[in-house]
């Protein structure tokens, strides 16, 4: 078996090449791309028997996407994708001194793979659906976070200027149509105290508001009422940061709708998306997510702890002599156990069952993001039975571990 460590750049690639016993047999630096991607190949077939098989090269690699990657897995060897800061303690163990160059980190990353593989998770390839299903989904999200960091941009500007704006379209949210258009077209006190009942509901109908004269009557009140405010020219000068933060705001807002349509076309076409989509408190746009994360190659899960372990909503334990203290995971996938706090949260509204299970814990004075943790960690095992078995969820058979006993 050849053992290669890969310190991967934007543009090239250190790679060692070790042996079973650990000697460095060859290093290189290989350009990225299909050239690069050539010269790997001869320089590992160098050093292979006539009879032996991709799968006999092992590559460490510190990262788990990407074409080069891909290019490596459908090659057939087996590839490592570690975490930098696995790597990091493992270089500590080789070397005290703190030194650190490429050639060093590749020297690290083909060590261990040789020596610690049975501890490292290898990179399953994913289907070229659940691939794009990834990056729409994950697109969708950034932009949704983009949006609510200027949001509270927004919100930030308008209280140091124009408080009574916050006080007008709370009502709207200040990402809502209206109340961007309105900002937009009024971004000073003295233009919003001008805006007309006319004005205001023109933009309450275009977002398909509803009681339309008691809301456009109420933000003219609210916009005409005395606020402490700035000097003219520093509210000239919000003014103009705001226009701008309303135009970006305005564009997040569209592309967002269109990304909608893509998340869910993608991941319509998915075959385990009807599985994902009857389990509860998940529709397309959480669907898409947890299976964007979670990823549809076959055994990549060993087991439902598996799978709740790399989901991060399986606790932690740690022990020393007679300490011993049970802890939520802190280090996991953000985009996935956001996607699977929302599913929880709106199961425990639709499902009696997942209701049953929260009041249980909260009766048990578990806080409530705790007991929604423990909620995710359990549809989390439920959801690997069903795409083990390629079954829909059944809210009987899922609790009914926990009515019998109650019964009894």
């Amino acid at each position: 078996m050849l053992f290669v460590g890969d310190d991967w750049a934007e543009d090239h690639h250190d790679v060692e090449v070790q042996d079973e016993h650990g000697r460095a047999i060859r290093t290189a630096r290989l350009s990225e791309g299909v050239d690069g991607m050539a010269r790997f190949h001869e320089l590992v077939a160098g050093f292979l028997p006539d009879d032996a098989k991709p799968s006999d090269v092992l590559v460490c690699i510190e990262t788990d996407r990407g074409p080069w990657v891909r290019a490596l897995v459908a090659a057939g060897y087996q590839v490592y994708g570690v975490n930098p800061k696995q790597a990091a303690r493992h270089r500590e163990l080789l070397s005290l001194s703190g030194a650190k160059s490429d050639k060093a980190d590749a020297h690290t990353l083909a060590d261990m793979v040789r020596t610690r593989r049975h501890q490292l998770r290898q990179v399953a390839a994913d289907s070229d659906v659940a691939e794009a299903v990834k990056v729409v989904a994950r697109a969708h999200q950034t932009l949704i976070w983009e949006r609510t960091r200027h949001t509270l941009r927004l919100r930030a500007a308008l209280r140091d200027y124009f408080p009574a704006a916050l006080v007008a379209y709370h009502v709207l949210t200040l990402t809502g149509a209206d109340a961007l258009e309105l900002l937009a077209k009024a971004p000073t006190p003295a233009a919003a105290a001008k805006l007309t009942l006319t004005q205001i509901s023109a933009a309450l109908k275009k977002a398909r508001r509803r009681d339309i004269p008691a809301k456009a009557t109420a933000i003219q009140q609210a916009l005409r009422t005395d606020h402490l405010g700035q000097a003219d020219v520093i509210t000239g000068a919000y003014a103009a940061t705001v226009r701008a933060t309303v135009a970006i705001l305005q564009t997040l807002n569209t592309e967002i709708r269109t990304l909608d349509g893509q998340v869910e076309a993608h991941f319509g076409q998915h075959p385990d998306a009807e599985v994902y989509l009857s389990q509860p408190g998940i529709g397309v746009i959480l669907g898409a997510r947890v299976l964007a994360e979670f990823g549809d190659a076959t055994g990549r899960y060993a087991d439902a702890k598996s799978r709740k372990n790399y989901a991060g909503t399986a606790p932690i334990t740690r022990q020393s002599g007679r300490s011993k203290t049970v802890h939520a995971r802190f280090i996991h996938n953000n985009r996935l156990v956001d996607a699977l706090h929302m599913q929880a949260g709106a199961a425990i509204l639709h499902d009696s069952g997942v209701r049953a299970y929260y009041d249980e814990l909260r009766s048990r004075e578990v806080g409530h993001n705790a007991a929604l943790r423990q909620v995710g960690n359990r549809l989390v095992g439920i959801l690997h039975g069903c795409l083990k078995n390629t079954t829909h969820y059944d809210q009987t058979t899922a609790w009914s571990h926990r009515t019998q006993p109650a019964a009894a």
